[in-house]
C-alpha cells in the first residue's frame, strides 16, 4: 500500500468511527459495530464458563446476582443480555464483557468485603462495557498498526539500520506514549463511571475509597508495587484514589439509599 493511501485510510477511519461514551462525553474512535462487539463478549464467556470452574454457594451467587443486578438497572448498555456469574478462583479479580456478561472470582470477595465493596467492583467492571473500552482498544491497535506501515513505507529509502531503529523506536513511542497511558485513562473512566452506577444503584460511593485501599494494601502484600509506573495499564493507587476522592462530592448528589 503507497504511503498516500494509508494516510487516506487513516483519516476516513478517524472520520467514520467517532462515538461519544455516555456520562463522561469523551470523544473516542471505534469503529467496531456494537452487534459484532457482542457477539464476541457472547461467546467468550460461554468458552470461559466451560473452561473455568463455577461456584455453586448459594450465598455467595445470591450477594453477586443482587449487587449485579441492582448496578445493571442503572447502567446504560443496549440489548445487554445481563449474566452474573461466580468463579472459583483465588485471582483477585472481575470482569464484564459486552453484552452485559459479567464473572466475580471468588478471590475478590474478600477484599470487597460487602455489599458495597462490590458494587465498586461491578460498577467499574460494567463501567468499561458501557464506554465500550474493549472495542476502542482493538480500534487503537488498527490505527497504530496503520501508523506502522506509514512510518516503514517513509523510511523504505533510507539507511537499512537507521529505517530499522526508527521502526523499533515507533513501535516503543507508540505503546509507552499512547497504548497505556490510554489504558490508564479508561482505568480512570470506569472508575468514575463506576461510582455513577454504584450511587445510582443506592450504594454510598464512599465505600468505593475504602475497597480501593483494601485493594491497594492487597496488591503490597503480593507484590503487586513491582515495575515502573509508566508502564502501568492501570494508574497508580495514590492517583485512583485521590481522583475518586475528587469525584465523590458531585457523586454524592446522586446517592439514595435503598432498603
Amino acid at each position: 500500500m503507497k504511503e498516500p493511501r494509508v494516510w487516506s485510510c487513516c483519516i476516513v477511519l478517524a472520520l467514520a468511527g467517532c462515538t461519544t461514551v455516555p456520562e463522561t462525553g469523551r470523544r473516542q474512535l471505534n469503529l467496531m459495530p456494537p452487534a459484532k462487539e457482542m457477539q464476541h463478549g457472547l461467546s467468550s464467556f460461554e468458552l470461559l464458563k466451560q473452561e473455568t470452574p463455577i461456584n455453586r454457594d448459594p450465598a455467595i451467587n445470591a450477594l453477586v446476582q443482587n449487587v449485579g443486578q441492582r448496578i445493571a438497572t442503572v447502567a446504560p448498555l443496549p440489548n445487554a443480555q445481563w449474566e452474573f456469574v461466580v468463579f472459583d478462583s483465588t485471582e483477585a479479580n472481575a470482569f464484564c464483557l459486552p453484552g452485559g456478561k459479567v464473572g466475580v472470582y471468588t478471590g475478590i470477595l474478600p477484599i470487597t468485603k460487602d455489599q458495597a465493596g462490590l458494587a465498586t467492583v461491578l460498577g467499574h467492571e460494567i463501567g468499561h462495557a458501557v464506554a465500550h473500552h474493549g472495542a476502542e482498544r482493538m480500534t487503537e491497535a488498527l490505527a497504530l498498526q496503520l501508523g506502522g506501515r506509514v512510518v516503514d513505507s517513509s523510511l523504505s529509502q533510507s539507511d537499512a539500520r537507521m529505517h530499522d531503529g526508527l521502526v523499533t523506536a515507533y513501535g516503543v513511542v507508540a505503546q509507552v506514549g499512547r497504548e497505556l497511558p490510554h489504558s490508564r485513562l479508561q482505568e480512570s473512566e470506569a472508575d468514575h463511571l463506576g461510582l455513577i452506577y454504584m450511587a445510582r444503584a443506592g450504594y454510598n460511593p464512599q465505600a468505593a475509597i475504602g475497597f480501593w485501599e483494601r485493594f491497594a494494601e492487597y496488591n503490597r502484600q503480593h507484590g503487586g508495587r513491582g515495575g515502573l509506573w509508566f508502564l502501568r495499564t492501570h494508574p497508580l493507587n495514590e492517583v485512583r484514589i485521590k481522583q475518586l476522592k475528587e469525584w465523590l462530592p458531585e457523586l454524592q448528589r446522586e446517592y439514595r439509599p435503598r432498603n
